[in-house]
């Protein structure tokens, strides 16, 4: 029994230090990695709860410090996650379907060793997205997705062998199509309008940044700086306009509520759910990595997580109305000084510059 309670001292000290962790700002992967299992330390204090009041004695100050500390690292961890339970207040407002002013998006990282092709393609016959956005594919993808041409005759495409392939396709026309690398010589991103049935246009920017791991980045600077950088663009953008991708980011980082704040843009499952997308195969290691953020000026008509199609990732499919009239009260999240400098820091470290992000705050989108 005293081992026991040891052991439980010992893990309740190191759950506080990894809580602590990513308060810094340091950029490294082995700090960084600890935004994203939030929802697996909440679950663990509890059970480190549950055993400390069984087996400690309540009789000495060591109890009420392990405890105080299990009980503040639960609330700290749980505070983050909050906003993706439907404890928290919906961020974006549901609507019904309602003339041509919609658009339908999947995004779905296929993961490159992925040879299961049918569970993708029925899929996509089934919902009939406008836009499909697929990540990590390459030649032999490309080739795979040749079906989709008849339906889908816009298309931008990046083929590439190193898992930061990006393909998409349209049923809508595209205008002022551009692949960038914007970070990095290997990875893309897409940038685009698409015209809606109403003849409205929507810019929408397609991302898949390196993630801080030991076998990818060494630090997130690359992934924050596109980010940040993206999320100015939208800032400044005078049409509705979507980000989607597979961020390589949980919905609940540091980083992603300093895109929201600097985009101004808006999250459709804060207040509905977390919509975890990776790991497919892990149900106990699963974080939202896949994402759709988007402007005001749209509002929701339906958010679902598709079943497994052979990747490590589920696919996530968006549909939203462009409504500015219904949408125009949605709050986006409040930016601060402190928000602007961390921001500029981001950009100065990663070296991207704001006039290498594709235009989309000109009418011309050109």
């Amino acid at each position: 029994m005293q081992a026991l309670r040891i052991i439980v001292c010992v893990l309740t000290v190191i759950m506080t230090f990894l809580t602590l962790l990513p308060l810094s700002k340091n950029q490294r992967w082995w700090v960084r990695v600890w935004d994203f299992p939030r929802l697996q330390m909440v679950s663990l204090c509890l059970l480190f709860l549950l055993t400390e009041l069984l087996i400690l004695p309540f009789d000495g100050v060591l109890t009420g410090v392990v405890i105080i500390l299990t009980v503040a690292c639960m609330a700290y961890q749980g505070w983050w996650i909050l906003p993706y339970t439907r404890l928290y207040r919906v961020q974006v407002k549901k609507t019904v379907p309602n003339g041509h002013s919609r658009i339908k998006i999947m995004n779905s990282n296929v993961l490159t060793t992925n040879r299961e092709t049918a569970q993708l393609l029925s899929q996509i016959q089934e919902h009939k997205p406008d836009i499909i956005v697929l990540l990590e594919t390459d030649q032999w993808w490309e080739d795979q997705m040749a079906p989709l041409e008849a339906d889908y005759p816009y298309s931008l495409r990046c083929p590439l062998d190193n898992l930061y392939g990006m393909h998409v396709y349209s049923r809508l026309p595209m205008h002022g199509e551009q692949i960038q690398f914007l970070v990095a010589k290997d990875i893309p991103s897409m940038h685009f309008r698409a015209e809606l049935p109403s003849g409205e246009h929507v810019v929408l920017h397609c991302l898949h940044p390196r993630p801080p791991s030991p076998t990818e980045a060494d630090e997130s600077t690359a992934r924050d700086g596109e980010l940040i950088a993206v999320g100015h663009t939208a800032a400044k953008a005078h049409f509705p306009t979507i980000v989607t991708g597979d961020l390589n980011d949980v919905a609940w980082s540091r980083t992603t509520r300093l895109f929201m704040k600097i985009s101004g843009l808006l999250d459709p499952r804060r207040g509905r759910g977390m919509y975890n997308t990776f790991h497919a195969s892990y149900p106990f290691l699963r974080w939202p990595l896949d994402h759709v953020f988007h402007s005001k000026d749209f509002t929701l008509i339906d958010l679902k997580r598709l079943d497994f199609m052979g990747s490590d990732h589920f696919p996530i499919l968006v549909e939203l109305a462009l409504t500015p009239c219904l949408g125009k009260d949605q709050e986006p999240l409040e930016i601060e000084s402190d928000d602007l400098e961390e921001a500029r820091e981001k950009l100065e470290l990663a070296g991207v510059k704001l006039t290498d992000i594709y235009p989309a705050n000109k009418k011309t989108g050109q």
